[in-house]
């Protein structure tokens, strides 16, 4: 389940150093099951409890991209929003996502270059108030002034 976000566009012209997005999400076996799938990365470690349960994690854990997604799912809903377009993107795993964990995905405006319309992210995952995953991006901010 997504919490209730809001939608759309904020222009590089509106966009403010300091400036943060977020969503929740519940990550499932179903959602676990459906990356493998797209990916076709099989690895049992995301799949197979019995594998799982002798590896370092003691368990099924998420696959990292899968939870990455969700910083995709902030900057092309949220922030900068529709019509960004993702030049680069950094990322550090720092801990497992297990299936029934929440979430939550977080992008923050640490710079922005008005005249090449790059902006550049901090972007983070924690579960509670274990951080998951933290990163960089820089992306291709939308104008609403025509070229």
């Amino acid at each position: 389940m997504l919490d209730t976000i809001q939608r759309g566009t904020i222009f590089i012209e509106d966009l403010e150093l300091g400036m943060s997005r977020h969503l929740d999400k519940i990550v499932t076996d179903r959602d676990i099951q459906m990356f493998a799938e797209v990916s076709t990365d099989r690895n049992p470690v995301h799949l197979d409890d019995g594998y799982a349960a002798d590896t370092i994690f003691g368990g099924r854990i998420a696959h990292g991209i899968l939870t990455a997604g969700l910083i995709s799912a902030v900057i092309g809903e949220q922030l900068p929003g529709h019509g960004t377009v993702y030049l680069k993107q950094s990322l550090t795993f720092l801990a497992p996502v297990r299936p029934g964990d929440t979430v939550r995905a977080e992008v923050t405006v640490a710079a922005i270059d008005s005249t090449r319309r790059r902006v550049t992210l901090d972007c983070r995952c924690s579960v509670g108030k274990t951080a998951v995953l933290k990163g960089e991006a820089v992306v291709l901010a939308p104008s609403n002034k025509l070229d």
